[in-house]
């Protein structure tokens, strides 16, 4: 008994010594390892849970490229948006009226921090914006244009908003690439923070911040 009074003794202050390090001391040392702490209990306990419930593998994504970019002046962004492109969905009947019912409808950035979760492929709509897996070395996030169901397989295709057509690979996407639906940009640009170290491996073109102009 008395041993285990001990042992709970020095736990305890180990503990409180620990806390004062991790939030408390403002020396180099503290904080080398207050963020090592952070680190361990984002990477080992907060994404775990977070993938568990979202039933997703990347409950979060940054945005790397401009295919979903809609910012213009900023007070008609929308309307300028859509007169560049409105054509492309005329084609596939999708009516201003029926786009401004879309999730996301507005776009977003590259280097964005995008919410997503895991969706049941006939939970998948129409307008939605899936991420999913191809042979490129990232996933990619657009938007849903049509879907079919051929032998009780749901087949999608999408297409990024500010891109001209579709990339072949998203022509015909299976049920088992989809990854996850996006939910919400809740970070604008923080994404850049891991962005910029490999910004300059891509082509010039793809570079740096998005502009108005279509991106395919």
């Amino acid at each position: 008994m008395e041993t285990k009074r001990k042992s709970d003794k020095k736990f305890k202050n180990f503990m409180k010594k620990f806390w004062n390090i991790v939030w408390k001391d403002n020396s180099v040392k503290g904080w080398i390892i207050s963020i090592i702490f952070i680190i361990l209990v984002l990477e080992l306990i907060f994404f775990p849970v977070l993938k568990l419930t979202l039933g997703t593998k990347i409950p979060l994504v940054i945005v790397e490229s401009c295919s979903m970019y809609h910012q213009g002046d900023p007070f008609s962004q929308f309307d300028n948006w859509w007169e560049g492109h409105d054509m492309k969905y005329f084609i596939m009947k999708i009516s201003k009226n029926v786009w401004q019912t879309f999730p996301l409808k507005n776009g977003f950035n590259k280097g964005d921090i995008i919410f997503v979760r895991g969706e049941k492929p006939n939970k998948i709509k129409v307008g939605d914006v899936i991420i999913f897996k191809t042979n490129y070395p990232s996933p990619i996030i657009h938007r849903v244009i049509k879907i079919k169901k051929v032998n009780g397989t749901y087949i999608f295709q999408t297409m990024g908003d500010n891109n001209n057509g579709q990339l072949n690979i998203e022509k015909t996407i299976y049920q088992n690439q989809i990854l996850g639906v996006a939910k919400a940009d809740i970070i604008p640009y923080l994404g850049w923070i891991k962005l910029i170290f490999f910004d300059h491996l891509n082509p010039v073109e793809e570079r740096g911040l998005c502009s108005q102009t279509p991106s395919k």
